[in-house]
């Protein structure tokens, strides 16, 4: 289940979206000022911020602006009825991702989540991640390096990588797996999840996915 942060202190529209997110499935923290909103970051992980830009207390550009100074690497939308360039240019400059304005409708919102949570790293200085001694993942051009070779990803194998190396050591249930590398208009399928993983074990090893029963997979990187 991904985990999002809103902050919004307009209690009827924080209530609204909470309840329209959480009927998606996901797990939504809300807060209602920026210091509330400071405290709740840094106590978990979140997959979107979803950040008000004037709220009491810190506002969404200061809190996420130093967020990113802390190394806090999920995406970030702001919500917001600001309107000018320069307010456009300062939300970007403090580490947002995207943009969206008041009103907007809930349908909007939804796709503009589930397409950051799809995207893949964000903010991640790095530009290789290990996996084990000999292999290592290539965030930008999405291509795996196994004892110095390189080898190209198809593309929901190299979602579903991403999906495990963002979740590492969690149990992901299947249905997740299912929401997160099926569109809208494709019809998740068990088999092809098999597949998937199959391929993904061949070149990274069967020891890197363990199979839960009746629960999903875990990834265990080498450490």
């Amino acid at each position: 289940m991904s985990k999002i942060l809103l902050l919004e202190d307009d209690a009827n529209l924080n209530e609204t979206i909470t309840e329209f997110l959480e009927e998606k499935g996901y797990q939504v923290v809300s807060v209602y000022d920026g210091y509330e909103a400071q405290e709740k970051l840094y106590e978990s992980q979140y997959d979107v911020l979803l950040l008000d830009v004037n709220t009491p207390g810190i506002n969404g550009f200061d809190l996420l602006k130093e967020a990113r100074e802390h190394a806090v690497l999920a995406p970030a939308v702001f919500i917001t009825s600001l309107d000018s360039v320069e307010d456009l240019e300062k939300g970007f400059k403090s580490g947002c991702d995207d943009y969206i304005r008041k009103p907007f409708s809930l349908k909007e919102l939804h796709i503009r989540v589930e397409t950051l949570i799809k995207r893949g790293f964000y903010h991640e200085t790095k530009e290789m991640m290990s996996i084990s001694k000999n292999i290592a993942y290539m965030i930008k051009n999405n291509e795996l390096i196994i004892e110095g070779e390189t080898v190209s990803l198809g593309h929901k194998e190299s979602m579903l990588l991403k999906l495990f190396m963002k979740n590492e050591g969690e149990i992901i249930a299947h249905e997740r797996i299912y929401e997160y590398l099926w569109d809208y208009d494709e019809e998740p399928s068990d088999t092809a999840l098999r597949t998937y993983i199959k391929n993904l074990r061949k070149m990274i090893g069967k020891e890197r996915i363990v199979s839960i029963k009746k629960q999903g997979y875990k990834f265990i990187a080498e450490k």
